[in-house]
């Protein structure tokens, strides 16, 4: 299995358990994850991420190697969303997806209908 990590934004702590408390009553587990982070850290990435494949009998290895090269290979997004993080405040924390990509191109699809 292939799996994608991306930073997609900066929320509010009461927003994103929210969403996910929302997430989890729709039993939306489709390979998709929405994880956070107080610290735009590699390691607190790592570590966000690490009970993820336990719920969706992911390959840890290969979903820890996903993050580590978009950490590598994405320094100007990751110093935008360090620095967006900064400016929020305590109060927020930073927000990643990471998906099996055939989920995530599943959830696109289903996004643009009939239009596709």
């Amino acid at each position: 299995m292939k799996y994608t990590f991306n930073i997609v934004g900066v929320s509010p702590i009461l927003h994103f358990l929210d969403h996910q408390q929302q997430i989890n009553q729709k039993h939306q587990h489709r390979g998709i994850e929405y994880i956070a982070s107080h610290n735009c850290t590699l390691d607190a990435l790592i570590e966000s991420v690490e009970a993820v494949p336990l719920k969706l009998d992911w390959k840890l290895d290969q979903v820890v190697d996903t993050v580590i090269q978009f950490w590598l290979n994405n320094s100007d997004s990751i110093a935008y969303w360090k620095s967006r993080l900064q400016d929020a405040g305590r109060d927020n924390l930073l927000v990643a997806r990471l998906a099996d990509v055939q989920s995530l191109r599943h959830e696109f699809e289903s996004l643009l209908g009939d239009n596709w």
